[in-house]
């Protein structure tokens, strides 16, 4: 028997077909009548019995197992011809047949030991009654549907076990998952702290410092404390900025944000949508909370494409201006109404969190979000972030840029002029 079915019930079920043989065999060989050929031949059976179950060879549905049932069957049908008490020990043969052979060599197996019971009876000139043939056959109906049932509750418990031990995975990688999701957004969050305290503070100090040093006379005593003051708060922007960068998305680790934009509209992209990425404009480099902010931007909108548009194209501009960046991400799916309460394609549960998250994002580098959609004409999105070159007219110690970057109205045009020439091109190439 398979060893993870070695449990206590079936340990006891099998001491007990044990004890059932050796009792049958014992009761044969111990009555009045009987010779000693017949004890000589249960004891034989008995210990041919003994070998077989200890023999580790013996398992279901192997050759020994076969070669086994076979002698035990020759010696129990040389008992049978000497004693009709014999025919008792064909109750407990039901079981190893059923048990040791496979169903269609089981079952036939069956039927010739109840037909060699019965033949028992006429061979032995026996009274011949109904219960001649009831019983054996009753007997090996009771074995067939006990062993059957038994090997069915069995392959369900395994199934059960299976689902068990597939379901404690599935919970042990959705609870390393989380753990990740969780990391990720804490590191997220202390990048977006350090950038708008620490860094912005330290920026502060700087042009502060700076201002002081050049209002001071080149021979002032106090202008070398100023400098070194002021080269002390540089390196710590510095190195609050490495930090900044090490806590950023993974996804900007290995490469610019036009790489990591590109990653992600072919990882969006299926047969049903096609998402087309492009750059516009000279780029140039940004701050991490710029990339990271664009990044998270284009995710959520895309996001919200795969789930609510029912689109089959996609487009995102990553545009450089003079004095701001902008992503776009539009699609020509079914729209929406944004006056509506739930948003048109939201579910209530969903409803009105992905934009004003988006919004509230962009407004926290001094920029702006803009959503052109109506039912049925497809959604264009605007997110225009200052460039930090045209942000440096702040005012001191703020850590929110001011100012920059086109109007919403405007932007909402770019955006769809930008779809537009996405979709134009595809077109073109197809």
């Amino acid at each position: 028997m398979d060893s993870r079915s070695h449990t206590p019930v079936t340990t006891a079920l099998r001491l007990c077909l044990h004890a059932l043989l050796v009792g049958l065999l014992a009761l044969t060989a111990l009555r009045p009548t009987s010779g000693a050929a017949v004890v000589v031949l249960a004891g034989l059976m008995a210990a041919l019995y003994g070998a077989g179950a200890l023999a580790p060879s013996v398992q279901p549905h192997t050759r020994a197992a076969g070669v086994w049932l076979v002698a035990l069957g020759a010696v129990w049908l040389a008992l049978l011809v000497l004693s009709p008490d014999a025919l008792w020990v064909a109750f407990p043969l039901y079981f190893l047949q059923l048990h040791l052979l496979p169903v269609r060599r089981g079952l036939p197996a069956v039927v010739v030991t109840a037909a060699a019971a019965i033949a028992c009876f006429v061979l032995h000139h026996q009274a011949v009654t109904p219960g001649t043939f009831i019983g054996p056959l009753l007997g090996a109906a009771v074995a067939v549907a006990t062993v059957l049932g038994y090997g069915a509750l069995f392959r369900e418990s395994e199934r059960r076990r299976e689902l068990i031990e597939e379901l404690v995975s599935t919970r042990a990688e959705l609870a390393e998952a989380e753990r990740a999701a969780g990391t990720l957004a804490e590191r997220e969050r202390l990048a977006r702290e350090i950038h708008d305290t620490l860094a912005q503070g330290l920026s502060s100090i700087q042009l502060l410092l700076r201002a002081a040093e050049h209002t001071l006379p080149a021979d002032a005593p106090a202008t070398a404390h100023v400098r070194r003051a002021r080269e002390a708060a540089q390196d710590n922007l510095a190195e609050a900025r490495r930090f900044v960068r090490a806590l950023s998305p993974p996804d900007l680790e290995h490469g610019s944000l036009a790489a990591a934009l590109s990653r992600l509209a072919s990882r969006t992209s299926t047969p049903e949508l096609t998402v087309r990425f492009a750059v516009s404009g000279t780029p140039v480099g940004l701050p991490t909370p710029y990339e990271v902010a664009l990044l998270r931007t284009a995710q959520s909108a895309l996001a919200n494409v795969v789930r609510h548009a029912g689109a089959r194209r996609a487009g995102i501009t990553l545009s450089f201006m003079e004095t701001s960046v902008s992503l776009d991400v539009v699609d020509d799916g079914c729209g929406f109404d944004p006056g509506a309460p739930d948003r048109g394609r939201r579910s209530p549960e969903s409803a009105g969190f992905g934009l004003p998250a988006m919004r509230a994002r962009a407004r926290s580098l001094g920029g702006t979000l803009s959503v052109e959609t109506a039912p049925g004409q497809g959604t264009a999105l605007a997110a225009t972030l200052p460039l930090p070159v045209a942000a440096e007219g702040r005012t001191t110690g703020e850590g929110r840029a001011t100012g920059a970057g086109p109007s919403t109205g405007e932007r909402g045009s770019v955006a769809g002029e930008s779809g537009g020439k996405l979709f134009e091109g595809e077109e073109a190439a197809a």
